[in-house]
């Protein structure tokens, strides 16, 4: 076991370490307070780029509800360098086995880092539907996640944008905060809902509108409505005044680093993600993987979980590989 006392956060930082998480969010924060606790040298490498970052506030974390994500953050890195943590602010441009059966992480600054263990923590990217006005509302009154923002939105309109017949489940989970619902099927054919899922829209009390929605309506920086395209480009197809509007983001998984390492990934419909044991180990020996870089549902509590379990698991590891060479080290001394 060895400790970091002197690690400092900033740009000063080693090259060999136990473990290097790459990603500075929830899961990567969790891993790095608990491998730090359990006194192992460990460095985060962070790019800044949280995925809640338009969200003002977080909700549903114990403790944590309503506290805005970059404090979530700042207390977070304040926790790992009371452990000798070291984090740098910097982005893993590539990873590749070393010579000890361990990873280099190339960073884009030009410095490579070692480790016997690494964590991919990097998360994913919201890619939005193509709508006029929806990236500049999206975290404010354009949502994607009810268990996140319901209550703050609670009774008032919603809307709900359909980008794929997965958008009929959302429309019904947003009842639950409000009454007043219209589906917008935008890019979803009529023919394409089933007969099952209109009964349910329909004893929701979920209007459908076919058509495609043009462009959102904001006015005195709020969200008044969406107006649909027409049959031609002349045409108005109509103004549907809403004061929310929930559209569900394309993922991109950030898994860069684990398909150059050789891990295996596994098809979902949102998308590839690793393919991982209970701990959050991938298929290849010492590489982990944790938070939304491992799956798509991963709310901030549940990838702080990820994290805090792939971190436990990887002291373990460490610990029990060091005890078996030094038996083997003593058996041969021995023969």
């Amino acid at each position: 076991m060895t400790e970091n006392n002197g690690a400092r956060h900033g740009e000063e930082y080693d090259e060999r370490y136990d473990v290097v998480v790459v990603g500075g969010g929830a899961a990567g924060l969790s891993a790095a307070l608990v491998l730090g606790r359990s006194r192992r040298r460990t460095l985060v490498v962070d790019a800044g780029e949280p995925r809640n970052a338009p969200a003002a506030h977080m909700q549903g974390f114990l403790s944590r509800d309503g506290m805005r994500p970059a404090e979530f953050l700042a207390v977070g890195r304040e926790e790992i360098a009371r452990y000798g943590v070291a984090l740098v602010r910097d982005r893993a441009v590539d990873a590749v086995r070393d010579g000890e059966g361990g990873f280099g992480v190339v960073l884009a600054g030009g410095r490579t880092v070692h480790a016997r263990h690494l964590v991919v923590a990097t998360g994913l990217k919201d890619e939005l539907p193509a709508v006029p006005g929806l990236v500049e509302r999206f975290g404010r009154d354009v949502l994607h996640c009810p268990y996140c923002h319901g209550w703050e939105v609670r009774d008032r309109p919603f809307g709900v944008l359909a980008t794929s017949p997965l958008s009929v489940h959302q429309a019904l989970m947003v009842t639950q905060w409000s009454k007043d619902v219209t589906l917008f099927l935008h890019e979803v054919a009529e023919a394409d809902v089933s007969d099952d899922d209109l009964r349910r829209l329909a004893a929701a009390g979920v209007r459908v509108v076919p058509g495609r929605v043009a462009e959102l309506v904001v006015e005195d920086d709020r969200l008044a409505g969406v107006r649909l395209a027409g049959k031609t480009p002349a045409e108005d197809g109509g103004f549907h005044a809403r004061e929310v509007l929930f559209a569900a983001p394309r993922a991109l998984p950030r898994t860069d680093l684990l398909v150059r390492l050789g891990a295996e990934l596994r098809e979902t419909p949102f998308g590839a993600y690793p393919v991982i044991d209970e701990r959050g180990l991938t298929t290849v020996p010492g590489l982990w993987a944790a938070g939304n870089a491992s799956g798509f549902a991963e709310q901030v509590i549940n990838a702080a979980s990820r994290g805090y379990r792939a971190g436990a698991a990887i002291n373990g590891e460490l610990l029990f590989a060091d005890l078996d060479a030094a038996v083997a080290r003593d058996s041969a001394a021995h023969v």
